[in-house]
Formats: structure tokens, sequence, C-alpha cells
């Protein structure tokens, strides 16, 4: 019989098979994960009634045409710049008070510039109220 000791060897852990079924793991989770957009905003619009009645003597009416003409409460107007604008704005306020309602009604290929002088017009007669006016895709499209 042999009493003697034997030599013990450290067992070895091999890494390799380990890293592979873990890059496989890995892969497997990147291709089924959905990403969510974070930079999207939910947003719950306002519903709005159609048919309740609009009080026609507190709203003016800024027409606005393609080449940059104006119309106030389909009375077109001479003039392009600010003061024209604030003129008729301030006539026509007078009969409505300062609570009416100025609704912008520009072309969609009107400029840019054209609307801002409305609302920098309505803002020296002291008319804080403005809407725009728009039109559904489907009325658009007729």
């Amino acid at each position: 019989m042999n009493f003697r000791p034997r030599a013990k060897e450290a067992p070895e852990i091999n890494l390799i098979p380990f890293i592979d079924v873990l890059l496989v793991i890995l892969i497997f989770l990147m291709l089924s994960t959905t990403y969510s957009k974070f930079t999207e905003m939910q947003l719950t619009l306002p519903a709005a009634d159609v048919e309740q009645m609009r009080d026609r003597p507190r709203e003016i009416i800024v027409s606005v045409g393609a080449d940059g003409r104006y119309a106030i409460n389909r009375a077109a107007l001479d003039g392009k710049n600010v003061e024209a604008v604030s003129g008729a704005l301030r006539t026509a306020a007078a009969a409505g008070g300062k609570d009416s309602v100025i609704i912008i009604s520009a072309d969609a290929s009107s400029p840019h510039q054209a609307v801002i002088t409305v609302m920098e017009a309505a803002r020296r007669v002291g008319l804080s109220q403005i809407t725009f006016a728009t039109q559904t895709s489907a009325s658009a499209g007729k």
C-alpha cells in the first residue's frame, strides 16, 4: 500500500465558454428589447363643442392674403404696415370693446411677417385675445 500523500493539482476554471454564453445572452437581449421614446410628448388635447353659438359682435376677423394684404371684418385695408392695421383694429374694437377676440384667418402661403404684424397691431391696441382660424385636412383637399 502506498501511503504517501499525492500532490494536489489546483482546479482550473475555464472562463472562455462562460464568456461565450454571456455574449450570446447579451446579443439576444439587445435584439429583442424595444426602446421607448422618451423625447415624445404625450398630450391630451381639449375637446370643443362645434355646435356652440359664438358671440358675433365681439369677434374681429382679420384676413391675411397670400400676398400680405389685410382685411378686417371683410373690409380691405390699403396699408400693409402696423400703423394701418392697428388703426383699423382700434375702429373695429370700439364696437366690441376691449374684450373682443381677434380671429386671424391667414392664407397658408401668406408671409410669416404678415401674421406677426397683425399680432403686433393687436398688442398696440390692447387686444390680448387672439386665435387662429384653421380648416380640417378633409376640407383642405377640396
